[in-house]
């Protein structure tokens, strides 16, 4: 019988010990990080200065679709890019009060002819289909026809019983119009686009 060769045991050798961090090493680390907060806060003022911007509605003249101190977002962007069109929800400065804000819904743009009878809306000779504008939110108010000037837009509240618009202070002026409503966030069942 031949032995059996002691079986080689390789000596036991402590675990590497963990890195130390220079402080170099930390102060690049930081100085990433800062800086990607920084470009993120900028990125974030920008989209907000120049593209969206939150905002709170203010009374009950969009009802049903917008509520009072529901919180939306506008689109301040999409008009240098686009025509503004026939029912978009827009933000403009009151024509008679600058430093108000309101917001309605478009009804009619430049060179269009608009009528209401009797709360129905007519624009060139055509009844208006406003789905958005429930039996209970409309009214039984008319105004004779109008031709809606060039770069204004005749706009109306959709709880047209409860609405200071066009049919008030007439058409606005597409240089007071600086934003178009694109989707709710607040309250949580109201979270979506706008239409």
């Amino acid at each position: 019988m031949i032995p059996a060769e002691p079986s080689a045991v390789e000596p036991s050798q402590p675990a590497p010990a963990e890195a130390e961090v220079s402080p170099a090493t930390r102060w690049r680390t930081a100085r990433g990080w800062a800086r990607d907060l920084l470009i993120s806060i900028l990125v974030s003022f920008f989209i907000i200065l120049f593209v969206y911007q939150p905002v709170k509605v203010e009374g009950s003249s969009m009802e049903p679709g917008l509520e009072d101190q529901e919180r939306i977002f506008i689109n301040k962007l999409v008009y240098r890019l686009e025509n503004i069109a026939r029912g978009d929800i827009v933000v403009f400065r009151y024509p008679r009060d600058p430093r108000k804000s309101f917001i309605k819904r478009v009804i009619g743009g430049p060179g269009d002819h608009v009528r209401i009878f009797r709360g129905r809306v007519y624009r060139n000779g055509q009844l208006v289909p406003e789905p958005y504008v429930p039996e209970g939110y409309a009214d039984e108010r008319s105004c004779p026809e109008i031709v809606v000037p060039p770069n204004s837009y005749f706009v109306l509240g959709d709880h047209r019983s409860m609405s200071n618009d066009s049919r008030d202070f007439g058409p606005v002026g597409g240089d007071y119009i600086y934003g178009k409503a694109v989707f709710g966030y607040w309250p949580m069942e109201k979270l979506g686009l706008l239409h």
